[in-house]
């Protein structure tokens, strides 16, 4: 909890006291109080119980440690791409994906009453990429910080008058700052999309409706490696929404690939195409089968 800034600090301890009598009902996101994950928490679960935590590693370990029923995890968005460090965490955790939540993204320039000339703006990597077009034509330098909200109330703790925080419009009230312009995202479609990671996973029929089923696997180090294994899909008529490549350690041989494809491992032809998948593949390994939030294509 000392890693927050101290105006953050009370409200975060109070949420854990909060979660800790109750933590069947705890949902863990990263962040300070009023970030977008903790909104996103909140579409997601409306009765729940939010659960603050520093990094994205402390979000996934409150889940293993049953401190949560389950975390509300951001992991790509329509401006920046993909979010730093999940596609890792996410294997490493041993938690399978229950649902995801689509969040439309409003960055809120926030700063002190008695501000002067804004020269810094302070937020999460995620969210400077999102303006760096705004900010580049107003003159104002990116800093980066862990989280946005955090921003806004580390914003409050330095007292700096030529700064400002990029953050969800409720940290102004929270945190006592005020509002200078109310979106600054350079895309009015920014759209942030998140996962819900569990312990185990949701029982999902087959016929439950549309689903998206994650997984990821690592190609053989042979000519046209990617191509056979992705051959399945395409011949089964299986729409693969997401793939994404990223090394591992420093072999630079084979290539790891993170899917979301539109279907049920157990529906006749997404089987086919899996089948197909591991036999021209080292490894695949399902992250989960989940509700689709958003139809693909539309």
């Amino acid at each position: 909890m000392q890693n927050y800034p101290a105006p953050a600090q009370a409200l975060v301890a109070e949420m854990i006291e909060a979660c800790a009598a109750d933590p069947a009902r705890a949902v863990a996101f990263q962040g300070a109080p009023g970030a977008n994950s903790h909104i996103a928490a909140l579409e997601t679960f409306p009765n729940c119980l939010p659960l603050p935590c520093f990094s994205f590693e402390d979000a996934l370990d409150a889940v293993r440690d049953h401190r949560a029923d389950c975390a509300v995890i951001p992991i790509e968005n329509s401006l920046h791409g993909r979010v730093a460090d999940i596609h890792f965490l996410l294997p490493e955790s041993g938690l399978v994906i229950t649902g995801e939540h689509f969040l439309h993204i409003r960055h809120t320039l926030m700063a002190l009453p008695d501000h002067g000339e804004i020269t810094q703006a302070m937020s999460h990597p995620q969210a400077l990429g999102q303006c760096r077009h705004w900010m580049r034509a107003n003159g104002v330098t990116p800093v980066s910080y862990p989280d946005t909200a955090g921003a806004a109330a580390a914003l409050v703790e330095a007292g700096d008058l030529h700064m400002a925080a990029l953050a969800p419009s409720i940290s102004a009230a929270i945190y006592g700052l005020k509002v200078i312009e109310p979106n600054v995202a350079d895309s009015d479609d920014n759209t942030t999309r998140f996962v819900v990671l569990a312990r185990a996973g949701r029982d999902t029929p087959v016929d439950a409706g549309p689903v998206m089923t994650t997984f990821i696997f690592e190609v053989k180090n042979i000519p046209a490696a990617l191509y056979k294994a992705l051959g399945g899909f395409a011949t089964n008529g299986v729409n693969m929404t997401k793939l994404e490549s990223y090394q591992r350690g420093a072999r630079f041989a084979a290539t790891e690939f993170y899917a979301d494809i539109v279907g049920h491992p157990d529906e006749p032809h997404v089987r086919r195409a899996l089948e197909e998948l591991a036999f021209h593949s080292k490894w695949v390994r399902l992250l989960g089968t989940y509700p689709q939030a958003r139809a693909r294509g539309i």
